[in-house]
């Protein structure tokens, strides 16, 4: 299992936009070449099938422009994994999640049976392609994924979450056909790793006003038919016929999550660490007896937190191994033990990241902005690229063969000279960081004014977003050049068969 998941509410925000961000982690040992590219309607499939399921969906037909991040390789799949469309709606998919063996049985996932040809159900590989160009709203991302795995199942477990510029949603399948939704409040953030997160639902709002809650139709019987739900002491006034004999609300986590010790080493210390800097004078996390611990399994689906988060703060949490622990892999506090004891956020298997914002204060042509970063998050960086546009930066169009003309395959080099030497490089990388992210914002900022100071066509529009993607690219491209460089060089000076003596 891979990925990590932040979400954040528009009040939650600095800025007051909604955010969405996900590390897509590849499996253990695996690599993906990944680029961003932008979806033309006209190049967007009237008729798809998935690899790894053999499903055949028609699609319909009038599909908006979109942005993705696809495999380099496209003889697994699209894989296009996240995204904003035309009408400034973002998805990122997916978060594998994990469940347990009651749900798994009571409603068995679709599996691709090579025997008799018979197709599996959705997934991962399929998500934003067959949703994204289909809906204007994040509410309508989840009712259109909602209505599809009604309609084919699905071959995993996943998360999905979906922004517009007023809201946040969250999506996780329960077996092969069911679902719920939550949408985020909007003065909280959310931690998602890879274990079912959502740990309250309301059956009152999912079958009655809908504001919060949404759910496949006969959740509340399915669940009841197979014995799902684990609520202890729960008060008869608490339950409702009209739920099947249900509690009007419950915890989802605890009726269809896994709860082992994998969870304990592999998820559960992403969410407590993220959670414990963001709210670090939180009693429930810090101090001498915290309510909340790494291995916690019962670590909140979302917080109000602190202070306001920003995209440079995503982008950090999605990075870290841990700083300032003795869980550490890069620090020197505690033990060697204790440095490999738990999976960190940030590790070497991540291909992509994108930090996906809509802001709702900005001129509409530049709204909405996806923040790329390729390869390792501790050592990469993330350019914002406007994605109201009709061709990707040369620069993200990553080439299958290994090249410094590609940001994946740039970053990709430098983590893996400067992981040996982590502190010996370390100041560089932050020095690096902080200039690229500072660029992003100075081109978020001139594009604003700029657009907002007249009547621009939307032609016009795209083609200064495009110029300036470029332009930011191309400024990135050179410091991601130097820095390299600069890594190589403190690297070639640690080479095993290093002499002191000079011959000069």
């Amino acid at each position: 299992m891979a990925c990590t998941t932040m979400l954040v509410g528009a009040k939650a925000s600095n800025d007051g936009s909604t955010i969405i961000a996900r590390n897509e982690d590849c499996e253990n040992g695996d690599f993906n070449v990944k680029k961003f590219a932008v979806v033309m309607p006209e190049d967007q499939p009237r008729t798809y099938t998935g690899v790894t399921s053999h499903l055949t969906i028609e699609l319909p037909e009038d599909p908006l422009r979109y942005t993705c991040t696809p495999n380099v390789d496209p003889s697994d799949g699209v894989w296009a994994e996240t995204g904003i469309n035309a009408a400034n709606v973002a998805i990122t998919a997916t978060e594998t999640i994990s469940s347990n063996a009651r749900v798994l049985g009571a409603d068995p996932l679709v599996v691709y049976d090579p025997a008799t040809g018979a197709p599996g159900g959705i997934g991962e590989e399929d998500l934003v392609t067959i949703i994204l160009p289909y809906v204007r709203t994040a509410r309508e991302g989840v009712e259109r994924m909602g209505r599809l795995l009604e309609e084919y199942g699905t071959y995993e477990m996943n998360g999905v979450a979906f922004a517009d510029e007023h809201e946040v949603w969250y999506i996780e399948t329960i077996g092969g056909h069911h679902w719920i939704a939550r949408r985020v409040p909007d003065d909280c953030y959310v931690v998602q790793p890879n274990r079912m997160g959502i740990d309250r639902f309301d059956f009152e709002d999912a079958f009655g006003e809908q504001r919060d809650y949404l759910c496949s139709a006969d959740l509340a019987e399915w669940m009841a038919e197979n014995f799902l739900d684990v609520s202890y002491g729960v008060d008869d006034a608490e339950r409702s016929p009209k739920y099947a004999g249900l509690p009007k609300v419950f915890n989802p986590r605890d009726a269809f999550s896994s709860r082992t010790w994998f969870d304990m080493i592999y998820n559960n210390p992403r969410a407590w660490y993220i959670y414990a800097t963001l709210n670090n004078t939180t009693p429930e996390f810090r101090g001498p007896e915290p309510k909340y611990k790494v291995e916690s399994m019962d670590i909140p689906w979302c917080l109000k937190p602190e202070r306001l988060i920003s995209v440079n703060d995503v982008k950090q949490m999605l990075g870290t191994t841990y700083n300032g622990t003795i869980y550490n892999c890069y620090g020197n506090l505690g033990t060697k033990e204790s440095r490999r004891l738990y999976r960190q956020v940030g590790i070497n298997r991540t291909c992509e990241t994108s930090i996906m914002t809509v802001r709702p204060y900005a001129p509409k042509a530049c709204r909405a902005i996806q923040w790329v970063a390729m390869g390792s998050v501790p050592f990469n960086t993330a350019i914002a690229i406007f994605t109201n546009v009709e061709k990707a930066p040369a620069y993200l169009d990553t080439t299958p063969r290994i090249s410094t003309d590609d940001f994946y395959w740039a970053i990709r080099l430098i983590s893996g000279l400067a992981d040996p030497e982590f502190f010996e490089n370390e100041n560089d990388i932050t020095a690096y960081q902080q200039a690229t992210l500072a660029l992003g914002y100075e081109a978020m900022h001139r594009m604003d004014a700029e657009l907002a100071a007249g009547d621009v066509s939307d032609e016009a529009a795209r083609e200064l977003l495009e110029a300036s993607n470029e332009r930011l690219c191309e400024a990135v491209k050179a410091k991601t050049d130097d820095l390299l460089a600069r890594v190589l060089y403190n690297r070639s000076l640690e080479m095993k068969n290093r002499f002191s003596a000079s011959d000069h």
